[in-house]
C-alpha cells in the first residue's frame, strides 16, 4: 500500500507523491507565543510530530519548517497580542517573545516532540515581507491607503478555494476589524501603519509599519521552502482567514501553486467546551505534564485521528495512561528479561509474527497516518507479547532483541511514546521498585508460609490493576 492522505485542499484522499522524489517539504503553522502554550497546541504538534516521524521511517528525507509568530497576530479590537501581553508584564514586547518561546520550546521537549529542522520567526523576515508586498502591489493584487497595504481579494477569484468560503458571503471585521478604507469588507492587511505608540515598528516603503500575521507563512515558506512545496499544516481553527489568505497571496505573487497537499488537525475541547480564558476553562500544557506522564498525554493525542475534533477529560487521558502502562510493562518485561536470557537465534515462528504486526502497523499509517488504528496494532502485539512471554517460557537473546526492537520502531521511532531504558521517568522507575518490594516482602512471608500476608499483598496488588505470576524463574508483575 503506498501512502495516502485526506487533502483538504482538493477535499479528498490521494496519493501522495512529492515534488522530488524521495524528499519531503512540509510548512506547519507555528505558536504566536504571547503565553503559555495549551493542550490545543499540544494536539496539533504531537500529530504533526508523528506525520513527519512517520514519513522520516518511510525513507523520506524531510525539511521540517515551523515559523513562530512574534509580531503581527492582531486581536479583534485591532491590538497585537504580544503588545497587550508586555503592557500586562511591564515587559518589552522581545522579552515577550523570548520568555514564552522557550517555554514552548521547553514543552515540546517534554512531549517528545522532535524540533523543527528551521523554527523561523516573523519579526526576522520582514524584508522578505516587504518584497512579497511589493510584487503583489506591482501585480495589482494589493493597494496602499494611508501607509497601510491591503490585499485585494477581488483580484484572486480563487480566494476562498480551502475553506469554501465565498466573498459576496464575509462580512465586515471578520478577525481583522472592521477598516473603511478597504476596498472590500474581505480584504486583509499586509502591512498596517504603525501608530506613534507602537513599538513593534519597521521601516518600509509606505512608511514605518509592521506586517500583517498571513503574509509571514508566505513570506518564509517561500524563503526556505521554494514557491510550490508538499504539505501545509496546521490546525483547522485556522483555514479562514490564514490559510485562506497564505494561499491568496502566494499565488497571486509567484503564479504558481503554493502547498500541494493541506493536512489540517482537528479542534480540542476541554470537558466538551472549547477552551477559552474568559469563561475559565484553559489548560496549559505545564499544568498536564504536572499530572500526567508526556507518554500518557501522547497516547490520549494518538487515539484519535489527527483531522478529528477530540475532547480533553480526566478520565480520557487516565484511560490513554493505562493503556501506556499495558504497552509499557510489556516493554520493560522485555528489555528485563534480556539481561538474563542465553544467548541464541530469533525464533523463526515469532519473527513472522513481528512481520504481520509491523505490516500491519505500516498499513495502517500508509492510510493517512492513521495513528489510532497504528496504536491499536501496537496494543495487540502487546497482548501476544504477554502471551509469549508468560505462557511460552523464557526466550533466548535473539528473540527478546527482536521483539524490543520492532517495540523501538513502531512505539519509540514513530509514535514517540516508548522511551529509551535509561530515559525512563523517575515515576515509572518509582513505580516498578515499589512493586518489586512488594513482591519481596511476599516471598520472604511464603518463605516463613505467612499465606495471610502473601495474599493480602497479592490481592491488593489486584485491585490496583497490578496482577503476580509465580514462575519456575521468580515472580512477574504486569498490568491487566
Amino acid at each position: 500500500m503506498t501512502l495516502k492522505l485526506y487533502n483538504v485542499l482538493s477535499r479528498k484522499k490521494e496519493e501522495f507523491v512529492p515534488i522530488t522524489p524521495g524528499k519531503v517539504n512540509m510548512y506547519v503553522c507555528g505558536p504566536t507565543v504571547y503565553d503559555y502554550s495549551h493542550i490545543g497546541h499540544a494536539k496539533t504538534y504531537v500529530g504533526f510530530d508523528v506525520i513527519a516521524r512517520y514519513l522520516k521511517y518511510s525513507g523520506f528525507d524531510v525539511l521540517y519548517v515551523q515559523n513562530i509568530t512574534d509580531v503581527g497576530h492582531m486581536l479583534d479590537t485591532g491590538e497585537d497580542r504580544i503588545l497587550k501581553k508586555a503592557r500586562q508584564l511591564s515587559a518589552g514586547p522581545m522579552q515577550v517573545v523570548e520568555t514564552y518561546m522557550r517555554e514552548y520550546f521547553a514543552d515540546m521537549d517534554a512531549l517528545n516532540v522532535h524540533r523543527p529542522d528551521i523554527s523561523p520567526r516573523a519579526s526576522g523576515h520582514v524584508p522578505e515581507q516587504i518584497t512579497m508586498i511589493e510584487e503583489l502591489i506591482a501585480k495589482g493584487h494589493a493597494y496602499e491607503v494611508d501607509g497601510s497595504v491591503y490585499f485585494d481579494v477581488a483580484s484572486f477569484p480563487e480566494y476562498g478555494k480551502l475553506s469554501g468560503r465565498i466573498i459576496e458571503d464575509l462580512e465586515e471585521g471578520a478577525r481583522v476589524g472592521i477598516r473603511s478604507e478597504k476596498r472590500h469588507p474581505a480584504d486583509f492587511a499586509l502591512w498596517k501603519k504603525a501608530d506613534p505608540e507602537h513599538i513593534l515598528r519597521w521601516p518600509s516603503p509606505w512608511g514605518d509599519g509592521f506586517p500583517g500575521w498571513h503574509v509571514e507563512c508566505s513570506a518564509m515558506a517561500n524563503k526556505y521552502l521554494g514557491q510550490t512545496f508538499d504539505i501545509h499544516g496546521g490546525g483547522i481553527d485556522n483555514i479562514f482567514p490564514h490559510n485562506e489568505c497564505e494561499i491568496a497571496q502566494s499565488e497571486a505573487a509567484h503564479d504558481e501553486p503554493f502547498a500541494r497537499y493541506w493536512l489540517l488537525t482537528g479542534s480540542l475541547t476541554l470537558e466538551g467546551i472549547k477552551m477559552s480564558k474568559s469563561l475559565g476553562n484553559t489548560m496549559t500544557i505545564k499544568d498536564a505534564l504536572a499530572r500526567w506522564r508526556a507518554e500518557a498525554i501522547r497516547t490520549f493525542i494518538l487515539s484519535s485521528h489527527y483531522s478529528n475534533p477530540i475532547d480533553f477529560s480526566d478520565e480520557a487521558v487516565d484511560a490513554a495512561f493505562k493503556g501506556w502502562q499495558r504497552i509499557w510493562g510489556a516493554v520493560s518485561l522485555v528489555r528485563e528479561q534480556m539481561r538474563t536470557a542465553v544467548s541464541g537465534e530469533a525464533n523463526p515462528n515469532i519473527l513472522t509474527i513481528l512481520g504481520e504486526f509491523k505490516a500491519n502497523f505500516i498499513e495502517k499509517m500508509d492510510d493517512d497516518f492513521n495513528a489510532p488504528a497504528a496504536l491499536a496494532v501496537l496494543q495487540e502485539m502487546t497482548r501476544q507479547v504477554n502471551i509469549l512471554l508468560n505462557e511460552q517460557g523464557p526466550h533466548n537473546q535473539g528473540t527478546l532483541a527482536a521483539i524490543d526492537q520492532l517495540y523501538r520502531e513502531l512505539g519509540g521511532d514513530v509514535l514517540g511514546i516508548i522511551p529509551e531504558q535509561a530515559e525512563a521517568t523517575a515515576s515509572a522507575e518509582r513505580e516498578d521498585g515499589l512493586i518489586r518490594l512488594l513482591i519481596d516482602l511476599r516471598a520472604n512471608a511464603r518463605v516463613q508460609k505467612d499465606w495471610a500476608t502473601s495474599d493480602k499483598i497479592r490481592n491488593q496488588l489486584r485491585d490496583l490493576g497490578v496482577v503476580l505470576e509465580d514462575r519456575a524463574d521468580g515472580t512477574i508483575w504486569k498490568l491487566e
